[in-house]
């Protein structure tokens, strides 16, 4: 497979500050590495539907997760609500199918402008008058088919059940004029931080997976907006990516650790085993990155999650690193945890 390692520039010139070393990366990991399965911490109210990709925020000293169900039609975004991050209970959806529009039938959301900070507050930041997330949209039944594209939502009350109100149109496309040689097929899961220091020279940052018509693998790319609703690819080639057919690397989420950006994010199909696992990799502007070469943060051990366990979203609170996942395995799709420390309730 080559080199575990590799950085790779975006539209900025490679310094020689850019690289992460190798003590620093060992340094990050042993500050957020999880090794105790907790378990299976949420499952949808009906079974028979799949769930993905956790984004778990704190609101009124209360914990809430947005999160995506598949049903065979397409994807909705929901809400569930906790006391202690462990104890999840589905409280309703909050993007539905609609009979019409460009995301009729896929509506995947994921909350934007968290607080990355580490051991931070973890509230969502109004902008504007609203909170916001962006989302994975698009008209066509089935999973992840057709056009696919990233919308932007917003509302005045995230912890509410009510639509979130979204926006007539893409704001970033595989077809659109600037699309870029590995994303000019299709667009996947995004993610969205408020970037004060303004090291791409503007104020909102998009991380996004998508793929190529001849890049036939899943990499993450960067995009910018100063409004939150006109957005533009920013370099053009993507941040992370294993350049490899049938690879995935994708689902970043941005924690701010001292001076150092990590982006936790999920590979998937790298090796010979076919399964996926969640990674790491560090920057110090947001552009220029170094990808971990040592051990997986989580890969498959339990039945639960025996076929996959990635999409990663983590946080620290009160001394204790939680990293919730994806759990693919005897369970069906389920949210799974795996923590610092042993946990007892």
């Amino acid at each position: 497979m080559g080199a575990w390692i590799m950085i790779i520039s975006c539209a900025s010139t490679k310094t020689s500050t850019s690289k992460v070393s190798d003590q620093k990366m060992r340094s990050v990991y042993e500050q957020i590495k999880t090794p105790y399965k907790y378990g299976i911490v949420f499952q949808h109210p009906d079974s028979t539907k799949m769930i993905d990709s956790p984004s778990i925020f704190r609101w009124e000293n209360k914990w809430l997760m947005t999160y995506i169900i598949f049903d065979g039609k397409g994807y909705e975004t929901w809400l569930a609500e906790s006391n202690n991050l462990i104890d999840w209970k589905s409280k309703g959806r909050i993007m539905s199918f609609t009979d019409s529009g460009w995301d009729a039938n896929q509506k995947a959301g994921y909350m934007a402008l968290l607080d990355p900070r580490w051991n931070g507050s973890y509230t969502p930041e109004l902008y504007n008058g609203k909170y916001w997330m962006s989302y994975l949209g698009g008209s066509v039944k089935g999973y992840e088919a057709g056009q696919l594209g990233v919308g932007i939502s917003s509302t005045n009350q995230p912890n509410e059940i009510n639509e979130w109100e979204r926006l007539s149109q893409p704001v970033l496309s595989a077809n659109d004029k600037d699309a870029n040689w590995f994303d000019n097929r299709t667009i996947f899961k995004s993610l969205i931080i408020h970037d004060k220091k303004l090291h791409t020279g503007s104020p909102f940052v998009m991380f996004y997976n998508a793929s190529g018509d001849t890049a036939r693998y899943e990499s993450i790319g960067m995009a910018v907006s100063h409004d939150m609703i006109n957005w533009k690819r920013y370099g053009n080639n993507p941040v992370v990516s294993r350049y490899k057919r049938g690879t995935i690397c994708g689902d970043a989420q941005i924690a701010k650790i001292g001076k150092m950006y990590v982006m936790f994010y999920f590979g998937a199909f790298w090796r010979d085993d076919k399964i996926a696992y969640d990674r790491f990799a560090c920057s110090y502007d947001l552009i220029h990155w170094t990808d971990w070469k040592g051990e997986d943060l989580i890969k498959p051990t339990e039945p639960y999650d025996k076929k996959y366990a990635h999409k990663p979203f983590v946080i620290k609170w009160q001394g204790v690193v939680y990293h919730f996942y994806n759990a693919v395995g005897d369970k069906g799709r389920v949210i799974a945890l795996a923590t610092s420390k042993p946990l007892e309730y």
